[in-house]
């Protein structure tokens, strides 16, 4: 991956792939290594655009403290530096934040957002002491300890761990903390309706935790459509790589031909190809939280 000198620090990026671009956001701790399965897959028919944030992996640390204002900036910057006008923005877990942030700020630059296992705020005691502890930790010799248990929770087999672990390893733990601090604080909850773009919000069905996120979303979100993966918890990346591909390829397709006004028989082909990839828990009214709208 090369480096390119972005907003004020050497941002580590990788583009592979011809096609709509996707820009990918990863959690703190983690690095771009967490999407190494979209860029082999969707490079393909897609323009796959990772990087590491700021202060993670192979990017040099960020004097700045690490916001979500930061990071938006920082993806715009990238994009006009790789002559990219718009794209679609895939965030995983906190990153997902970060994607919803970055097109209230910046809508004119995203065709739309990909959210796998995300959120829009922190509002269950269980995330927010996980949020808590990580954050201790990563001011403490501990650190290592961390990445060592992340790395192996969102691993699917040991050559993923090590690729996970060997590229955590170099984040600065000063901005790596800032990232897991702003996450916890972070909410745009009630800006939500204000995002017009159409967005695909994928979850696990194991990541019961998650649920009310994904409600919250799907709820107030304008234009959602929701799945939720079969047999998977949160680790969609990794855990239902396949899967999630071949979801996030169709969504986009089916995007593609709406904007450019093509068919109904595509739209019925397209959602008989969803239902095979994804399903609902039982404990959830599906008159209640499925939406078809933009599809």
């Amino acid at each position: 991956m090369p480096k390119a000198m972005i907003n004020g620090v050497n941002l580590h990026y990788h583009v592979s792939g011809r096609g709509v671009p996707i820009l990918f956001i990863h959690p703190p701790l983690l690095t771009s290594s967490i999407f190494n399965y979209q860029r082999t897959e969707l490079a393909e028919s897609c323009k796959v655009i990772t990087f590491d944030i700021r202060g993670h992996g192979r990017s040099d640390p960020s004097e700045q403290p690490i916001t979500y204002e930061l990071i938006a900036e920082d993806m715009k910057q990238l994009l006009d530096y790789l002559g990219v006008e718009q794209a679609y923005v895939c965030g995983y877990s906190t990153g997902g934040g970060i994607a919803l942030h970055a097109m209230l700020s910046y809508p004119d630059r995203y065709l739309g957002g990909i959210l796998l296992s995300a959120m829009s705020e922190v509002s269950d005691w269980w995330l927010k002491s996980r949020l808590t502890i990580a954050t201790t930790l990563m001011q403490t010799k501990l650190s290592q300890v961390l990445n060592m248990g992340i790395s192996w929770g969102n691993k699917d087999s040991y050559q993923t761990y090590k690729q996970l672990f060997g590229t955590a390893k170099h984040g600065d733990p000063r901005n790596i903390m800032e990232y897991y601090a702003y996450s916890k604080a972070y909410s745009c909850t009630k800006q939500l309706p204000q995002i017009k773009q159409p967005i695909l919000l994928a979850y696990g069905q194991k990541d019961r935790s998650f649920y009310r996120y994904a409600e919250i979303l799907h709820h107030l979100l304008p234009s959602s459509s929701l799945y939720f993966m079969r047999n998977v918890g949160h680790q969609l990346p990794t855990k239902a790589g396949d899967r999630v591909n071949r979801l996030m390829r169709q969504w986009i397709m089916m995007q593609l031909e709406a904007r450019n006004g093509e068919g109904v028989k595509e739209k019925m082909e397209f959602q008989r190809s969803l239902e095979q990839l994804s399903m609902y828990g039982n404990e959830w009214n599906e008159d209640h939280i499925h939406s078809e709208r933009d599809l």
